[in-house]
């Protein structure tokens, strides 16, 4: 029987279909536009034929229910007389299967156990491999529960081998099924993948690992005393001047090697106590070919071919494979064979841990990678993906696919692989990228449950994506990167967006808003957090220019377009550039919230486009985009340390000020006392904490000198426009303070 419900049917007008989806196992709906008569209603069909219990139409949304549930394996289309066939897009039906059974390969009671969430699939084999790069393998056919979970049992000795999985479901509009491809398990913990676009990979069948911690644990740190060093793995390492053994440079085992200049020696030294890895879960390095009319996208914009910084994750549980002894980037050769990426991570999180310095991921799950055979797409692309009504994937992200992270095996899948590194890995935190881009209920459960492991998880958004909403993760207790204080301080573009370091405002930021920065950016003032912990404060990270290249280019010393041949020549400092470096780094570390840092933030790195083989007309000049090179433009030059050792030493300096005096890190706004000024490039400010009383100057003016009056009281210089005394501070006399252009000063009462 087929019931139309009078009113409500539709406009005016020719009848269209915006969208139509099977939204549970016997509901339809689709929008529509036009006249709906019920006439033409009760000709409306379902096809393969399932037959109609009702219809109903209501603001625009059409509803059938039917008498019998729809298959999963099987596509549907609507037909509605008069206009072309619809397909339905199987979407809230996939909400309905749920499963707590354990994914991936385990070993249960003695038996080898596979399993795979496919929940649409008509078939799945398990495919095992004696080699790494052994071809054809041997396949064994999987039996499906009720739950969608494909699984099989084996009592076998298969430790050392490979598997994936072959996967075929219904043929039609935007499936990705297809029988030819085999693909890792998505809970693979190591993979071994072949440098191709398509970043072929098996699973590594491991025993259970018995690495010796040692007795090591998490690194605990109050949210307002961290001090984060953003870097990349390969970066601290691969360029010959960190004097790492050539064999290490640029691993997971060169970073903590301890004679040399760079790695874990130079990071212990700079003195921060948490380092944030760039992604480093195992991803797609190697993008589709340059200009090859051949290749499905016709690639025009990366002639290296590579991803480098790592935003694109083909598997959330495996340690990156390249970053591990005798990785390559050798086209057809293999990485991860034989597993070691796993014990080399496990050792470089000991070796931070034990210099006491806490070890963040930076995780990618608002996406996968975008070109190589990701086991998500071709396991079932319509449950882990938002798609568009047309079938094909969003990309509110930019990056080719969004991941449907409200689907309830999405989200536990990303909430296992939290749990999965905290527990195996010991790792301290999380920065999320994009997290605006993941829902609200799988943020929510990531922090529950996380903090239920360890109360003193780091938990950080980049907090946009498809929108910006740091209030938003503050309000479910998150950090986020705090981009209002990047953008007030050093402004958002060194042409026609500066900051306070250069006598500027722009993007609306004033006095009032550079207060509250200082003071933790809290909601109650006008900000965005409901608590200064929540605050990640920072003026360069991957993203961008790095600060010193701002600098150079805000100042007028560099044009973006020249060609710089004399690289050393070119990032040593000039005093101009000096004194701004100087000025902008006082201003973070005397800020209210956690302080993060880029890596060589601290000597004013310069990303100079190094001269390659890859046909990249930009090199000499400046990047601000170095996501594609696995080159000198990205790793560390420890020479160019050494050329701005002033400014390094500074920035250590700095880093024992907040550590040694807890008012720069645990102050509330009722501490502050702020000076006014007729010059709003002039912030200063008494800090009245119960650990000491402070004086802090900062004169963004490039022109103008200010003399100030110091409060009374006998007071030494903890810092000033040459350097930071932390060890001997310098002794002050007399009641005024002088704070030259473009410098800052700070003041710490030793006396009545």
């Amino acid at each position: 029987a087929v019931v139309v419900l009078s009113g409500g049917i539709g406009q005016a007008g020719e009848l269209n279909i915006r969208w139509a989806k099977i939204q549970g196992p016997r509901l339809v709906q689709a929008e529509i536009s036009g006249e709906l008569s019920p006439e033409v209603a009760r000709g409306i069909r379902l096809t393969p034929k399932l037959p109609i219990q009702s219809v109903t139409v209501k603001a625009g949304i059409l509803e059938i229910y039917t008498t019998k549930p729809f298959r999963l394996d099987t596509h549907y289309y609507l037909e509605i007389p008069q206009i072309s066939p619809r397909f339905l897009q199987p979407d809230g039906i996939l909400d309905s299967l749920v499963s707590d059974k354990p994914l991936g390969h385990q070993v249960e009671k003695g038996s080898h156990v596979f399993r795979v969430f496919a929940p649409r699939a008509r078939w799945v084999r398990l495919v095992l491999y004696e080699q790494h790069d052994s071809n054809p393998g041997k396949e064994y056919p999987m039996i499906k529960d009720n739950d969608g979970v494909w699984e099989f049992f084996s009592r076998e000795d298969w430790f050392g081998k490979y598997y994936g999985y072959r996967v075929w479901g219904p043929e039609g509009e935007g499936e990705f099924f297809d029988s030819t491809v085999v693909v890792a398990d998505p809970y693979s913990r190591a993979v071994v993948t072949q440098n191709h676009y398509t970043h072929p990979a098996k699973t590594l069948i491991m025993r259970d690992d018995e690495f010796d911690w040692g007795g090591d644990s998490w690194v605990r740190i109050h949210p307002r005393d961290l001090i984060i060093y953003e870097m990349h793995v390969r970066d601290m390492t691969a360029h010959p001047t960190s004097e790492a053994p050539e064999a290490l440079r640029g691993y997971y085992s060169g970073l903590i090697y301890e004679n040399q200049k760079g790695g874990l020696p130079y990071i212990r030294q700079l003195g921060v106590n948490a380092v944030e890895l760039l992604p480093a879960q195992d991803f797609a390095n190697i993008e589709i070919p340059y200009r090859d009319s051949t290749t499905w996208i016709f690639n025009t914009w990366n002639p290296y071919e590579r991803n480098h910084w790592g935003y694109m994750t083909s598997y959330f549980f495996a340690p990156e494979s390249y970053y591990a002894t005798g990785g390559t980037m050798e086209r057809g050769k293999y990485n991860g064979a034989d597993g070691r990426q796993v014990r080399e991570f496990k050792e470089m999180v000991r070796a931070f841990h034990r210099d006491s310095i806490a070890v963040l991921m930076d995780v990618v799950y608002n996406h996968v990678s975008q070109y190589d055979y990701n086991p998500l797409k071709y396991i079932d692309k319509f449950y882990y993906f938002r798609l568009k009504p047309d079938c094909e994937f969003e990309s509110v992200s930019g990056c080719g696919n969004d991941l449907k992270t409200e689907r309830p095996m999405a989200r536990r899948l990303i909430i296992e692989s939290v749990l999965f590194w905290m527990k195996e890995y010991h790792i301290d935190g999380f920065r999320f990228d994009l997290a605006k881009m993941l829902d609200w209920r799988t943020c929510r459960e990531i922090i529950q449950v996380a903090r239920r492991v360890n109360p003193d998880v780091i938990i950080i958004a980049e907090p946009w994506g498809g929108g910006y909403d740091p209030a938003g993760f503050s309000d479910i207790d998150w950090a986020s990167w705090n981009d209002q204080i990047r953008n007030g301080f050093k402004g958002w573009n060194p042409h026609n967006d500066r900051g306070f370091i250069f006598g500027e405002w722009q993007g609306g930021n004033n006095e009032q808003s550079l207060r509250r920065y200082v003071m933790g950016s809290l909601r109650k003032l006008g900000g965005q957090y409901l608590s200064i912990d929540h605050s990640v404060n920072y003026l360069e990270s991957h993203d961008d220019h790095t600060l010193g290249d701002f600098i150079r280019l805000a100042l007028g010393e560099v044009d973006e377009k020249q060609r710089i041949t004399d690289v050393d020549a070119h990032a040593e400092l000039t005093p101009r550039q000096l004194r701004t470096n100087k000025l902008a780094a006082l201003a973070l570390f005397t800020s209210q919230g956690a302080v993060m840092m880029h890596e060589g933030q601290e000597f004013a790195r310069s990303k100079v486009i190094a001269k390659t083989v890859a046909p990249d007309t930009n090199w000499g000049r400046i990047d601000h985009n170095s996501y594609e090179k696995d080159n000198s433009t990205n790793w560390l030059n420890f020479d160019h340390a050494e050329l701005n050792r002033e400014l390094l030493e500074y920035y250590r300096g700095l880093i024992q000020l907040r550590k040694q005096n807890e008012a720069f890190r645990r102050a509330t706004p009722e501490n502050f006392h702020f000076y006014n000024s007729k010059d709003p490039f002039l912030l200063a400010y008494q800090l009245n904490h119960s650990s000491g009383v402070y004086f802090v100057a900062l004169n963004g003016n490039p022109h103008s000198s200010h003399t100030l009056p110091v409060p009374e009281g006998k007071w030494e210089v903890l810092a000033d426009n040459q350097k930071v005394y932390t060890g001997h501070p310098r002794k002050f006399s007399g009641s005024e303070v002088i704070i030259p252009p473009t410098s800052g000063v700070v003041l710490h009462r030793i006396g009545k």
